[in-house]
């Protein structure tokens, strides 16, 4: 019971993380007036990596739903599940798929924004916020694999009474 309890607890924690990490990413726009009758405007889906990352963070956000039902559900049914499969095994292969998925992510997202700022802050363009914005969903959503990946650990315990 404690250990579905921690699970029910990351799996919150992450998805906590990935709407947060959304709501960051999709706000993200930022505006340099150039001169009176020019500006120049960058948004987050102008840039192929934060599209990724947003997409990692929807698929992710989805089955960390998925599975939040799901251990309500064993911790409500804890009783008639005594002996029978309680889906341990694709626990453990989804949290990893899940982890992975999370991971590449925000590496994407901390990859883009570095290589974004030293381009166009060498340029001059004053474009910080965008890129300290970036960097926030991407570290909300490394924070999210964090929590994932010990899911994963913690399905891992899980297999050998299963097998």
């Amino acid at each position: 019971m404690a250990s579905r309890a921690l699970s029910l607890a990351l799996r919150l924690l992450t998805l906590v993380f990935l709407i947060v990490a959304m709501a960051v990413l999709a706000a993200n726009t930022e505006t340099l007036q150039i001169n009176i009758n020019t500006e120049l405007k960058i948004r987050f889906r102008d840039v192929y990596a934060y599209r990724y990352m947003l997409g990692t963070i929807v698929v992710g956000a989805a089955y960390t739903l998925i599975q939040i039902v799901r251990t309500l559900h064993r911790i409500c049914k804890m009783n008639q599940l005594i002996n029978r499969d309680d889906g341990s095994l694709f626990d453990f292969f989804a949290d990893k798929i899940a982890s992975y998925l999370l991971a590449t992510g925000s590496a994407a997202g901390f990859g883009v924004t570095k290589d974004m700022k030293l381009l166009l802050g060498g340029l001059g363009l004053p474009f910080n916020k965008f890129f300290d914005k970036g960097y926030a969903a991407a570290s909300l959503l490394l924070l999210a694999f964090v929590c994932t990946a010990l899911l994963s650990i913690l399905s891992s315990f899980a297999l050998p009474k299963k097998v």
